[in-house]
């Protein structure tokens, strides 16, 4: 996979139009905040991968749950998972263990829904915490769910108590420069795709060209887009020799 693609959630009406995109959908249920609005973005999303996977022609749907933390992941997946998605993407891992975790609670429900075992893959946010940069070497030998591991410098920001992730060139500031190598690292010693983080500035085409040959470079498989008009770029430079 070379673009991963992040829909909120809770906006059905982009639904259709990003099959047209990124190699991969992740379609973000954090993003609907009440519950009222999450139990419509559940009950849509799960009607919306239903009828997507009658399509030969599609990228792979995945899904962002809540954590396991917070009490809502079991939930999500009862919700989600009767439509059969080609994976989860699991925020806020910390290690291996919870992969682990995750995985007991897809095998359960994908026998409860009549899909094969192991039909769900994982893909793993894993440096959106300080104390999951230490967990890290933990995920190979985890499942065989796991396909890849992703890192973001968002939700790390606030971790840490950043005030900014970038400095003034545009550049990584050092702590995030170490969270994406480790998760470098980290997904290559576990054998799986190793992601880049998302390119957060729209209108500056030139920087997210320079951030995936960058990435690419040093060995990630692909890259998270947050906007349609970001996969021709992420789809051209990681096109060029795939080796996951």
């Amino acid at each position: 996979m070379r673009s991963l693609l992040f829909i909120p959630g809770d906006e059905s009406a982009t639904f259709a139009a990003a099959l047209l995109s990124a190699d991969a959908l992740i379609f973000d249920l954090t993003a609907a905040s009440a519950q009222a609005r999450m139990d419509h973005a559940r009950q849509s999303l799960r009607d919306f991968i239903f009828r997507a996977r009658r399509s030969k022609e599609r990228p792979r749907l995945f899904v962002r749950i809540n954590g396991l933390e917070t009490g809502m992941a079991g939930l999500d997946l009862d919700a989600i998972m009767p439509a059969g998605p080609d994976g989860i993407v699991l925020p806020y891992a910390r290690s291996g263990a919870d992969v682990q975790h995750l995985g007991a609670k897809l095998a359960v429900r994908e026998a409860e829904n009549g899909l094969p075992d192991g039909h769900c893959a994982i893909l793993a946010m894993v440096t959106e915490t300080a104390d999951s940069l230490f967990g890290l070497a933990s995920y190979a030998g985890s499942s065989q769910r796991l396909l890849g591991m992703a890192w973001s410098a968002q939700a790390l920001t606030t971790s840490l108590g950043s005030q900014t992730s970038r400095l003034a060139d545009g550049a990584y500031a050092a702590p995030y420069q170490f969270a994406r190598t480790l998760t470098l690292v980290g997904a290559r010693a576990a054998q799986v795709a190793p992601i880049d983080a998302p390119f957060t500035d729209l209108s500056d085409e030139a920087g997210l060209r320079a951030e995936c040959e960058a990435a690419r470079r040093d060995g990630f498989s692909g890259k998270l887009a947050i906007h349609p008009a970001q996969v021709p770029v992420i789809n051209e430079v990681f096109g060029q020799g795939l080796t996951l």
